[in-house]
């Protein structure tokens, strides 16, 4: 029965600067526009980018978004 099965999951790092900073479990094939805006909604990311400005955000999906920040 294909509906016992647990649903696929995966595990997106967020990264800043190319320095790993929190995760979160997600499904796969999640877009990759929802994948940046649950990173910036993240606490940790915040807390490490507050004051500083967003160069550029690179989304690998089912993998990692990395925010390079000034």
């Amino acid at each position: 029965d294909l509906h016992s099965f647990p649903t696929r999951r995966s595990s997106d790092l967020w990264q800043i600067n190319g320095k790993p900073r929190s995760h979160l479990q997600i499904k796969p094939g999640t877009p990759s526009a929802a994948l940046e805006q649950a990173a910036l909604a993240d606490k940790k990311i915040q807390a490490q980018i507050a004051g500083k400005t967003t160069v550029k955000i690179i989304v690998i999906p089912d993998k990692l978004v990395n925010l390079v920040v000034k």
